[in-house]
């Protein structure tokens, strides 16, 4: 029983500690965020485009605009791996029903995200070679 009792205190003890990472990350991704360069398969996005796209994260649902279109949805953070994953569910818009695994990163005010909109499988890299589906963003908080 006692041993029982050990491993059940460990394991909410480590799901404790990554409930707090998570949390943590969650809260330094809260906010506006705008893209300052893009790629998508390989190739840059121009910066008119970029000019037209917005990101903001509340809570646990995300909202962006892309050329004034809006697409919403909900958004989860696994920082037990490595690179730190994430997960976006769309719900409204054009993403609605589609779930797009990524990767991120945060360092102050800027946030590098690597989504693959094919929906297979997290990234493992920030890179988008030629012919996939991976698009890469790095975003500036809006201030």
């Amino acid at each position: 029983m006692k041993k029982l009792l050990c491993i059940v205190f460990i394991a909410s003890v480590c799901l404790t500690s990554f409930a707090a990472d998570d949390s943590a990350d969650v809260k330094a991704l809260q906010g506006i965020w705008l893209p300052v360069k893009a790629e998508l398969g390989g190739k840059p996005m121009s910066a008119e485009i970029l000019k037209t796209i917005v990101l903001k994260l509340n809570k646990d649902n995300y909202e962006t605009t892309v050329a004034g279109e809006p697409d919403n949805g909900t958004w989860t953070v696994d920082v037990s791996t490595k690179p730190k994953g994430m997960t976006v569910n769309g719900v409204i818009g054009p993403n609605a029903g589609r779930t797009f695994p990524c990767i991120y990163e945060i360092e102050g005010d800027t946030l590098r995200i690597c989504y693959d909109l094919s929906g297979a499988k997290r990234p493992t890299e920030f890179k988008t070679p030629t012919g996939t589906k991976l698009y890469l963003v790095t975003y500036n908080r809006k201030k």
